[in-house]
């Protein structure tokens, strides 16, 4: 199939650029022991007529001596190479295999499915866009599929496809692929995938891999390799957030000062205002080099050097940015952590942390939980051993300037080295969310006193209701800055009042004037803040009053933690869904501006995450209504909640 094109007898050339023009594709086979990864990708390439002459020989030769299939051609030998696979029959490092066909070209990564491999199949997944996670019909969904299939989400891959293999064994039934298609999204529920897809298929016998299958007319979905060339990738990478880590400083003579590196994300062009971190100097790019001469654009992942017009200091682990969009720049976060060496992880202990282009030292402070990979429980324990998985929080030297994993799978990694031996330890993936230790979260805590009890009011709420004519409620209004919050805030308890109705409005800038008048602005301090306002909200609801919150609450779990706090059956969420270019014009405080140049840390929606709600009761685009028609959206929600009528 990569051979199939007239361009190769007609114009070399012509074809040879048409091939350097396609689309890459990197995807990796994983799954547990004899669920047929390896056959699947010998079988792959034998029917795409991809294998030469020569090593389809040795092959077939080879089958015989180590071949599992009774002396018959063994697919599986055309990846497993090492000669404790063949003994084993097994898959022990990971390798790797390129092909391409008229649409793409591709990287496939064969990993291993024992569980003592764990960190190889991380090290093979890690760069990887789309994971084949073979299930054997006989089996199930089995505790090695799971893991497999939490580390592919841990490490962000979109897109997963279940291949149901050796179907031949089961008759081809129908039944046993849906009952273990059903078990399988059932599990997967726990790991939300964004792109999820069956087959069901025989690796070695090459049903449902190249051709359709006619021994299961019953599935007219797609063929395995027709699915590899039309998956759609092309919104994967992140074009929006242009990150450029300077990897060297070439400086040949007097009259060149370039910035070497590769674009984590976003694009840049000639002409473009931009901002060196950590010193916040801004510039514009003179010049995109390339070794083909310059370019007018470059975006991800194309490695290129920039010159810029004015002389401003930039160096090596530095990281290039546009000013209004600029990630965190913090020396504490939170990460999870595959732990990939045999000598277990010492918190306090000083490592090397190697994030982008930078290298600063730093420790791990403390573990907050081990996630169990095959219930998805967490528990306690005082460290991580070789392939153990846990978050951690850890603390670094000096600031580095990262994003939340999630969100740039380039910025948002690191991998942690030993600075005596130089060897790689564990590889993390920074949370969105930061909790670090500057200061305890209070959600979970119990009362100091044990002697405290409950006091219950004489007043019953049935009897709050029957007097103010209104069941109790707490309505979040969340947004960005400058999404509208205060002013529909208060125009909502304008229209209650003339009603009629008892309201009132929890500010969040009032609130730090006053009770939380000793908090800032990180991550955990929001935290806190909302935890306060949520219990000031529990008392106006007890008291049968409705309360209007306004706040950014940039954080969904935290906004989950305030529903449980006020009680969920009273709790509604409305989100102020307004673009941060329109907040940028409707800021009158410069927030936005100290925000871009720092003065202003941890800024939702410029220098951090602003997590939209999941599954918010009600969706207001208030840059496109006005003020009165956002009221009467929230009253006709109240009143088809049954809280005012």
């Amino acid at each position: 199939m990569s051979h199939q094109s007239e361009l190769i007898a007609t114009d070399i050339d012509a074809y040879l650029a048409q091939h350097e023009q396609k689309e890459l594709l990197r995807f990796l086979t994983c799954g547990s022991v004899d669920d047929g990864k390896s056959t699947l990708i010998g079988r792959l390439f034998y029917d795409a007529k991809l294998i030469y002459e020569d090593t389809l020989k040795t092959l077939e030769q080879d089958s015989a001596t180590h071949g599992t299939t009774g002396g018959g051609f063994d697919p599986a030998l055309f990846t497993d190479g090492l000669k404790a696979e063949r003994e084993q029959g097994i898959t022990i490092d990971v390798a790797y295999r390129y092909f391409s066909t008229a649409k793409r070209k591709f990287i496939i990564a064969d990993t291993p499915g024992h569980e003592q491999y764990t960190r190889n199949m991380a090290t093979g997944a890690s760069t990887c866009d789309l994971a084949v996670i073979l299930v054997d019909a006989r089996h199930g969904v089995v505790t090695q599929t799971k893991r497999h299939s939490f580390i592919v989400s841990l490490l962000g891959i979109k897109h997963v496809l279940v291949a149901v293999n050796k179907m031949d064994l089961v008759d081809y039934s129908e039944e046993v692929y849906d009952k273990i298609r059903g078990d399988y999204e059932e599990f997967a529920r726990k790991l939300d995938p964004n792109d999820l897809h069956f087959i069901p298929i025989s690796a070695l016998n090459g049903d449902n891999i190249v051709d359709p299958s006619a021994k299961m007319p019953w599935y007219r979905g797609s063929t395995l390799m027709n699915f590899l060339d039309s998956v759609y990738i092309g919104s994967d990478r992140n074009f929006n957030d242009f990150r450029f880590p300077v990897q060297y400083v070439n400086r040949p003579h007097l009259d060149f000062r370039g910035f070497c590196g590769t674009i984590a994300s976003g694009t840049v062009r000639r002409g473009d205002e931009v901002m060196a971190l950590p010193s916040r100097k801004k510039s514009r790019v003179k010049s995109i080099v390339t070794f083909d001469g310059d370019l007018e654009e470059a975006f991800t992942p194309q490695s290129v050097t920039l010159t810029l017009e004015d002389e401003i200091d930039v160096s090596r682990g530095d990281m290039i940015v546009r000013p209004g969009n600029v990630p965190r720049i913090e020396q504490k976060f939170d990460a999870m952590v595959v732990w990939m060496h045999d000598d277990q992880m010492v918190p306090g202990k000083t490592y090397i942390f190697k994030q982008a282009a930078k290298n600063v030292t730093g420790t791990i402070s403390t573990l907050r939980y081990q996630i169990d990979v095959n219930s998805l429980h967490r528990q306690d324990t005082p460290t991580l051993k070789l392939n153990e998985i846990g978050r951690c929080s850890v603390a670094l030297s000096e600031p580095v300037c990262f994003d939340g994993y999630r969100r740039n799978r380039m910025t948002g990694a690191f991998i942690i080295v030993d600075r005596i031996s130089n060897s790689t330890l564990a590889a993390g993936m920074i949370l969105d969310v930061s909790t670090g230790d500057q200061r305890h979260d209070h959600w979970d805590d119990t009362p100091q006193s044990e002697t405290l009890s409950t006091e219950l009011s004489a007043v019953t709420p049935e009897e709050r209701t029957a007097r103010f004519g209104q069941k109790s409620a707490t309505i979040l209004l969340t947004g960005l800055t400058g999404a509208g919050k205060t002013t529909v805030a208060y125009a909502l308890e304008r229209r209650l009042f003339d009603l009629g109705r008892a309201a009132t409005v929890l500010d969040g800038q009032n609130m730090r004037r006053g009770i939380s008048r000793d908090l800032g602005f990180a991550a955990d301090d929001r935290s806190e803040n909302l935890r306060r306002s949520a219990e000031v909200a529990k008392l106006i609801n007890d008291a049968g009053l409705i309360c209007i919150g306004a706040f950014v609450a940039p954080s969904e779990e935290v906004r989950q933690k305030a529903a449980e706090v006020v009680g969920r059956d009273r709790f509604l969420v409305v989100h102020l869904a307004v673009p941060v270019e329109v907040c940028r014009t409707r800021d009158t405080d410069g927030h936005y501006p100290r925000a871009d140049s720092g003065e202003l840390p941890n800024f939702p929606g410029v220098s951090s995450p602003y997590e939209q709600p999941v599954t918010p009761d009600l969706v207001l685009p208030t840059h496109e209504l006005p003020v009165t028609e956002c009221v009467d959206a929230i009253l006709k929600l109240l009143e088809e909640r049954g809280i005012v009528s």
